[in-house]
């Protein structure tokens, strides 16, 4: 672990009143510690190992003796063990005088995405007098805040993310007017074709549903199952890419169209309400940082919902409303989710997360809206997929 990363784990400590973290991990199975340490997924890690990092003062590590590679990427004070005892001991040692540690633990998997560290440790810590707390905040506060450089590569990939979306939209409507057949699999090899140009990559392929695939947010195409793409059908696309420099950050964006001239009421009218409700988070945000209050992922969830539901498709609306994005395309960061999870966590200073409302009508179709938002380290908003979709589009319009 680099000076410059301690000293900015300590300070996050210190502004979260949290006096001692222990980062615990096994085969990489904690990868938020290992992202913290500074391990990346190269480095062989097959044992055990600990950091016990306090507010103030040089941490503590805890290493098998076979790996004692991983001490040259912990602090100083190192010790190494072989056996079961000798691991428990000098975990209880790490621990002495410690009355509670916060770990990547979440009461009763209310956060999975912060749940890494598994019951068994959680006991053996517990057994030794210390009480354990959730890591949450610092998560969201560390692992998903992003450099100047990663919040520029942010607004850069939704940006090209926007570009791919509206070059896919004007293939689709040239294939269809050169009556050329089309099917969902090949808009998404379109995709990456047009990602390979621009540089950008993705960890799994885009997502073209048509019709009723569409009421599917997972739904994935193969060449196999593809359905066709052709004159009347409805079309949402979802895609996103990141730079190839280490640490990019990912651009994520969804968009629906209609195979048409003229878009039929029956998705323009479900669009509206989701759109209103993509808008209306997208603005709970703005006004909370410009009033300079906080504002939780779990208040913004709330603000889609009650859209969604007063419009009469509570039932409807299968999934959060946004998540945490970073290098990783889910980020650890805070979900705008009270609904899957209640994500209490506040929203902070240079991060990013998607807002992605939507309604899915089973064996009709599906419509969600998805936008970006970067926050800067001042707390300015902004929204690189701008501008945004205010209606389905008319793919063969003129």
């Amino acid at each position: 672990m680099k000076a410059e990363q301690l000293r900015r784990i300590q300070n996050a400590m210190k502004e979260a009143g949290v006096k001692a973290w222990l980062l615990s991990n096994f085969r990489d199975s904690n990868v938020i510690a290992s992202r913290l340490v500074g391990f990346s997924p190269e480095i062989h890690q097959t044992r055990r190992w600990a950091l016990l990092i306090p507010d103030e003062g040089e941490p503590k590590g805890l290493i098998h003796r076979i790996e004692s590679h991983l001490a040259q990427s912990m602090p100083d004070s190192v010790t190494f063990y072989s056996s079961q005892n000798e691991y428990e001991d000098g975990l209880r040692g790490m621990l002495t005088g410690l009355s509670e540690v916060v770990m990547e633990y979440s009461p009763k998997n209310a956060l999975p995405v912060v749940a890494k560290v598994d019951a068994g440790t959680v006991e053996l810590v517990r057994s030794f007098g210390v009480n354990v707390v959730s890591s949450g905040e610092l998560i969201a506060r560390l692992d998903s805040t992003l450099s100047h450089a990663q919040l520029e590569s942010a607004i850069r990939a939704g940006q090209e993310c926007r570009r791919v979306m509206m070059e896919t939209f004007g293939m689709i409507r040239d294939r269809i007017l050169a009556e050329t057949p089309i099917t969902e699999y090949d808009v998404v090899q379109y995709i990456l074709g047009q990602f390979e140009t621009s540089g950008l990559i993705a960890e799994h392929e885009p997502n073209c549903s048509v019709g009723p695939n569409s009421a599917n947010p997972h739904y994935q195409p193969t060449a196999e199952s593809a359905s066709p793409v052709e004159r009347g059908s409805f079309v949402l696309i979802d895609l996103w890419g990141k730079e190839k420099t280490e640490g990019s950050v990912y651009g994520d964006i969804t968009w629906t169209g209609y195979v048409g001239e003229t878009v039929p009421d029956e998705y323009e009218d479900v669009f509206r309400i989701v759109r209103d409700a993509r808008d209306a988070v997208l603005e709970g945000v703005r006004e909370a940082f410009e009033a300079g209050r906080g504002v939780t992922g779990a208040e913004l969830d709330d603000i889609a919902r009650t859209i969604i539901d007063n419009a009469g498709y509570a039932d409807q609306f299968i999934h959060r409303t946004g998540h945490s994005i970073s290098a990783d395309l889910h980020g650890a960061g805070t979900n705008l989710d009270n609904f899957e999870t209640r994500d209490e966590r506040p929203i902070f200073p240079s991060t990013s997360f998607s807002i992605e409302p939507g309604v899915y009508l089973p064996d009709r179709f599906g419509i969600r809206s998805e936008l970006d938002v970067v926050i800067s380290g001042s707390g300015k908003i902004l929204v690189p997929t701008e501008p945004l979709q205010e209606h389905v589009i008319p793919i063969l319009a003129e």
